[in-house]
């Protein structure tokens, strides 16, 4: 899948999510409730989108770190945020054992990229420069933003499930003639199924945008081969250590905290499959070129793994 599919598939998905919210306007008759449900989530899911940052690097304890204290992570960032052609990020460093990283800010002048103890740790030079490329690609492309708007519709389909499941829209004839069983029907499935839908359509425009940053990520390392290594780390690391972070936060990590079990559970995965990550970047990498990476650079990564 190119990039280009990727964005073209975050657009799709946005346009069901917007027409989830017309589906429930429509289906209750009430273009009031819409509004006030649309308002309600909208407002919350803003004020997320304005402090997520703050609250994220608060949930792993998170301070700022400075070259002096950790010159191969901030010369790493330094050097792929020159290639990337964006402001360099602020470092932060989280206590957490495990392994994990994550990028925040609504666009790349104000990017943030925090690591765990754990990760810089378990992860050599070629795996970190990797990770770190992915997070900033989520920088550059101002995927958060993305994300962003998804919780933002997300939230307001379910406060207008809400709102209506308690006034008892969609329950009469349009015309006022009493009651109507088919409406209060499909208002019951509709308080029921549009949050669910919601999610599910959040949840594929995180995993899309993940895609996306693994093949940009790549391009920008000038190589798959660090992130392919760190991801397999990652995901085996993260399923013994799990790290407690509020749900809402989970798909700004590179890889899902608390990842367990599969099959079903896989639909409400806010991260692809490990193995299905690798698998799409490398059919993905082969048709990009390696961004601002010379040439013996590129030769000496792809031997080194």
């Amino acid at each position: 899948m190119t990039i280009f599919t990727n964005a073209l598939k975050t657009a799709a998905l946005l346009g069901l999510m917007m027409g989830l919210c017309l589906g429930i306007g429509w289906a209750f008759g009430s273009t009031q409730g819409m509004l006030i449900g649309f308002v309600l989530g909208s407002a919350m899911s803003l004020v997320s989108y304005f402090f997520s940052d703050k609250f994220a690097l608060m949930s792993v304890h998170a301070q700022p770190v400075s070259r002096e204290q950790a010159p191969e992570l901030y010369d790493l960032t330094e050097r792929l945020a020159q290639r990337a052609g964006i402001p360099m990020p602020r470092l932060y460093f989280s206590p957490e054992q495990a392994p994990n990283a994550f990028a925040t800010g609504r666009n790349p002048n104000n990017g943030v990229v925090c690591v765990t103890a754990g990760i810089m740790n378990m992860l050599n030079e070629q795996e970190l420069e990797g990770v770190l490329a992915h997070e900033i690609s989520h920088i550059k492309h101002r995927d958060i933003l993305i994300s962003t708007i998804a919780a933002i519709m997300a939230g307001a389909i379910s406060q207008i499930a809400w709102i209506m499941m308690w006034t008892g829209g969609g329950g009469r004839n349009r015309d006022g003639g009493g009651e109507n069983p088919l409406g209060m029907i499909g208002a019951l499935l509709m308080i029921i199924l549009a949050p669910l839908a919601a999610m599910l359509i959040q949840l594929a425009i995180s995993r899309s945008r993940e895609y996306a940053a693994d093949a940009r990520g790549a391009q920008l390392a000038g190589t798959p081969n660090g992130l392919i290594s760190a991801l397999r780390k990652l995901d085996l690391a993260n399923r013994r250590i799990p790290m407690n972070v509020n749900p809402a936060e989970r798909h700004m990590f590179i890889v899902m905290p608390l990842t367990h079990g599969g099959g079903l559970s896989d639909l409400f995965r806010t991260h692809p499959n490990t193995e299905n990550r690798i698998t799409k970047l490398l059919e993905t990498y082969n048709a990009l070129q390696p961004i601002g990476v010379p040439a013996a650079d590129r030769r000496h990564s792809q031997q080194s793994v």
